[in-house]
């Protein structure tokens, strides 16, 4: 895949839909926004244009009910591949096992039709901001130490209670944000918005579900955190040193 382009060019999107009308709309709204945009109608064509591509689209829209390969499996190939393009469902597939499926599938966020356009470019905004934060030069060592444990952020490897595991791309952002705000209170939005590119969704039970998972890895007693910690109506605190 192209390199990332410098920082001074266009942000292009990708649509990738085959309702011609719908495409042509969304293209002409996010270009009003100060995006640019091209619109392809299937997966093979996304393929073939990601593949010619000299320069990689800073975002692929997607809708998963394509005629042939669906969305899922364009999706599916992508990561295998090893692209890591942020990618938008925009879908009218809007059942949970579907949006579970597509973000496990490697998604960045999933919207449902019929959806608002201000909330589409908002979302495309969250998502470029994560990814650019995500891209950018760490604010602290790559190796985070977390008590007696610690989380390799280049390798994506961690030594924990239940000894060397691998973490999810999504479980190392959460620790490289936490661990560049140490001793900090974050918000529950800021969490959102930096790890997830959500820039509301405050009722997700994700960010809560991701901190389960870090505290089973890395704390002696779960049930009483001494690294992430709660703070009850805003969000949560990291101390990599533990606290009495």
């Amino acid at each position: 895949m192209a390199p990332a382009h410098p920082a001074h060019d266009p942000i292009r999107l990708l649509i990738v839909d085959d309702d011609e009308h719908l495409a042509r709309g969304l293209c002409k709204n996010l270009e009003i926004e100060g995006f640019e945009t091209a619109s392809v109608g299937s997966a093979e064509a996304v393929l073939a244009a990601l593949g010619a591509a000299t320069r990689e689209p800073d975002l692929l829209i997607l809708d998963i009910m394509l005629p042939g390969i669906d969305g899922l499996e364009v999706c599916r190939r992508l990561r295998n591949a090893g692209s890591s393009i942020p990618i938008l469902f925009l879908t009218a597939r809007g059942s949970d096992a579907d949006r579970i499926l597509g973000l496990r599938l490697g998604a960045d966020d999933y919207l449902t039709k019929p959806f608002v356009v201000e909330e589409l470019v908002l979302r495309v905004r969250g998502i470029l901001r994560r990814t650019a934060w995500s891209r950018s030069p760490l604010q602290t060592s790559p190796v985070v130490e977390v008590g007696r444990w610690q989380v390799d952020l280049s390798t994506m490897r961690a030594s924990t209670r239940q000894g060397e595991v691998s973490l999810t791309e999504r479980e190392v952002m959460l620790v490289r944000f936490f661990a560049e705000n140490d001793g900090r209170v974050l918000s529950r939005g800021e969490l959102l918005e930096t790890v997830w590119g959500y820039t509301f969704d405050t009722a997700t039970r994700t960010l809560d579900t991701f901190v389960h998972r870090l505290r089973k890895h890395f704390e002696e007693d779960p049930r009483h955190p001494r690294h992430f910690h709660t703070v009850r109506g805003v969000g949560y605190r990291f101390t990599g040193t533990a606290e009495d």
